[in-house]
């Protein structure tokens, strides 16, 4: 395999996770006697630009389908991060009814309806037909296809040039990060802004959060190695915030390198000494990460066999692509976790990829009377906990593994 941005070829494994199913390939009942593909979940580090990948071993086109079942409006914490961020955005760059926003991976209309309720125009790409059509239903327009060189010289045919391009979450999804930050050089207003959002590797490493690893997320991103991806395509990250989402993430914002009407502001300089000082620029920063997941996976696994043994019910909430990492990682199946609890119908009445565990919606909680609620989308537990306080009516407690197991 060869570093997908500077094209190096990779030597250095970085954390090796074994295999498992696509995390969001959810199974119906008549699936669980079909045979299942596991693919490798084994991450490298590119010795020369610190990019940490995983091979496309899965296609985008085939994780990104009509069967897709993340939709991002079934967490209020997320929908409230997407207004607070169109609050923010449009006072900061004075966008109005003349102004035009386009987002990349817009998923069902999560954040774009936040415009267009104030009466700005968007546009959303999105390759999942079936969240664009959730998108299509709140008013949003949606092209059903994947971004590019291609798709951005067939939108700049049509005059579209946004002022605003966004993408939260998606950076990382991108095989082909070249084609993908050059379409958006293209197709960006002669002084449009882009801002994305990803989870920070400094976060991913720091906090031990290996189960945010999984196949749709082909790349983990620190600040200095996507300042690069950009420079080779013409485009300048000229501030920079670090966000709570994910455990830890960043929103960077770029211009096209030519525009100098938007000065390089110090946070850019300061988040840089940063992982610079945390050792991010050198190799031996990216070692013995393995060794930190593997804590948290005997951990867990301890836990869970003493409450069988103790005849305790352990049930876990929030059918993520994190938690089915982490349990397939972990080996754990049905006789340990006995459902999982979603709030998204598209989820619910499947089973989680590998570990066959039912997706129930939340009143099967009330009606089994768990004695430990296991939290997989650490990211949202407060929301959760809040959600689920009844359970302590019955004794019952919370649980998370990650960054080690804590139970309250």
């Amino acid at each position: 395999m060869k570093c997908r941005h500077c094209h190096r070829r990779l030597t250095h494994t970085f954390i090796d996770l074994v295999n498992s199913p696509p995390s969001n390939s959810f199974l119906l009942n008549d699936q669980l006697m079909e045979p299942e593909i596991f693919y490798p979940v084994k991450l490298f580090v590119c010795h020369h630009c610190h990019l940490v990948q995983i091979d496309e071993y899965k296609k985008s086109a085939d994780i990104f389908n009509q069967a897709y079942a993340y939709f991002s409006s079934f967490s209020k914490t997320w929908l409230a991060h997407a207004n607070a961020y169109v609050e923010m955005i449009t006072a900061r760059l004075g966008l109005g009814k003349d102004s035009f926003v386009m987002e990349i991976a817009s998923n069902d209309g999560y954040l774009l309806q936040y415009f267009k309720g104030r009466g700005i125009p968007c546009l959303g790409i999105e390759p999942s037909k079936n969240t664009a059509q959730a998108a299509r239903a709140k008013g949003i327009e949606s092209i059903t296809e994947f971004f590019g060189v291609e798709l951005a010289r067939t939108l700049v045919q049509k005059g579209v040039k946004p002022d605003l391009l966004l993408g939260n979450n998606v950076l990382a999804h991108v095989p082909d990060l070249g084609d993908f930050v050059a379409g958006m050089k293209l197709v960006l207003a002669e002084q449009g802004v882009i801002t994305m959002e990803f989870p920070h590797l400094l976060q991913l490493v720091e906090n031990n959060q290996f189960d945010t690893i999984y196949h749709e997320h082909y790349s983990y991103l620190s600040f200095h190695t996507v300042q690069e991806i950009f420079k080779k395509q013409g485009l300048t990250l000229f501030d920079v915030q670090e966000i709570p989402t994910h455990g830890g993430s960043l929103r960077i914002f770029a211009r096209h390198a030519q525009d100098e009407s938007k000065p390089i502001l110090s946070s850019v300089k300061a988040l840089h000494a940063r992982e610079a000082a945390a050792g991010m620029m050198e190799m031996p920063f990216y070692t013995g990460f393995q060794q930190k997941a593997d804590q948290v996976k005997y951990g867990l696994l301890e836990f869970l066999i003493h409450q069988k043994r103790a005849g305790k019910k352990v049930a876990a909430y929030g059918a993520a692509a994190k938690g089915n990492t982490l349990l397939n990682y972990c080996g754990i199946k049905k006789d340990l976790i006995c459902f999982v609890v979603d709030a998204s119908p598209h989820k619910q009445g499947k089973y989680l990829p590998g570990s066959h565990i039912p997706v129930v919606a939340e009143e099967v909680i009330q009606s089994e009377t768990p004695d430990y609620i296991l939290i997989l989308p650490w990211n949202i537990k407060d929301e959760i906990i809040e959600q689920l306080g009844y359970i302590g009516e019955w004794g019952g407690r919370f649980v998370t593994a990650v960054p080690e197991l804590r139970c309250w």
